[in-house]
């Protein structure tokens, strides 16, 4: 008995969701809904299985993403998508490790529903036109025109940076080597001149900065002032982090935080650091990606 294509394309839905919505818990959500939806079909109608749940995916995240977007006008400070672990091998798929980065799903928040949902599934799983007109609910020509200025959107917004995964290690490396051993100089060695550092704590952290951070000596001076003010002693073990490089971040064995960088030139110009503890709780395990 064959498996039932929701079960053999899951993988696959759970990106497409989280990717619209930033939320690995929205995402599972979705995808019990558009299960439920699933059920009920009758399945000899169906002639491309593939393309029938990737529409119902979309139009649940769609319904999601409007109520989203209401909770989060009254967020406090900065916010970042839920990260997720994911394995070495998403990083070799260069054109979805993009897609999941922090800078690049921090740049989907800034287009509207159905401009993300047609970017996302255009330039991420190349989905025909005529499928994504029938998942938002215009024509293929309206879609057309969609794709073509989120693109432009997306494009003059993220930073598209080409760097060797042995880099991006050894860098890494040295960052972290740095903030476990509080290293002031040799943070300041490691961070670009004009690194912007961006956290997200939903208020519920401590000491926690609520505006991004401009410039490697300010960053430097938040950190060593903060580990003055509150006597907390770190450790950042290293993780791939929404498909590039990063580190989950303890103190007394507690998973406090997690972080996302981004490389350029042998330094770290950008750093996503996420602590709010209701978006830390699904980082036990790699999430399941696909495309």
């Amino acid at each position: 008995m064959s498996a039932d294509p929701f079960v053999t394309h899951r993988n696959l839905l759970f990106t497409v969701a989280y990717e619209l919505l930033g939320s690995a818990a929205d995402a599972e959500d979705v995808l019990q809904e558009s299960w439920l939806r699933w059920s009920r079909v009758d399945r000899a109608e169906v002639r491309d299985a593939r393309a029938y749940l990737v529409r119902i995916v979309t139009r649940q995240a769609l319904n999601h993403l409007r109520a989203l977007s209401r909770r989060r006008e009254d967020y406090v400070g900065e916010w970042l998508p839920e990260p997720v672990l994911t394995s070495p091998d998403v990083a070799d798929d260069v054109e979805l490790a993009e897609s999941l980065s922090m800078a690049t799903l921090t740049v989907l928040e800034t287009l509207g529903p159905a401009e993300r949902a047609v970017f996302v599934l255009r330039e991420v799983f190349d989905v025909p036109y005529d499928e994504i007109a029938d998942a938002v609910d215009k024509t293929p020509a309206a879609v057309r025109q969609i794709a073509h200025r989120a693109k432009q959107h997306v494009a003059a917004r993220r930073p598209r940076v080409e760097v060797e995964r042995a880099e991006q290690e050894r860098v890494l490396e040295r960052f972290l080597d740095a903030f476990n051993t509080g290293d002031l100089q040799g943070l300041m060695d490691v961070l670009a001149p004009d690194v912007v550092s961006v956290a997200d704590s939903g208020g519920k952290v401590r000491g926690a900065a609520r505006r991004p951070i401009v410039g490697a000596e300010k960053l430097v001076a938040y950190l060593a002032g903060s580990i003055r003010k509150y006597a907390v002693a770190y450790r950042a073990v290293p993780a791939w982090v929404n498909g590039g490089p990063g580190a989950l971040v303890e103190v007394d064995g507690q998973l406090v935080g997690a972080l996302s960088v981004t490389i350029e030139g042998g330094l770290v110009t950008r750093i996503y650091s996420v602590a709010n503890p209701d978006k830390l709780a699904r980082l036990d395990a790699e999430a399941a990606l696909a495309r």
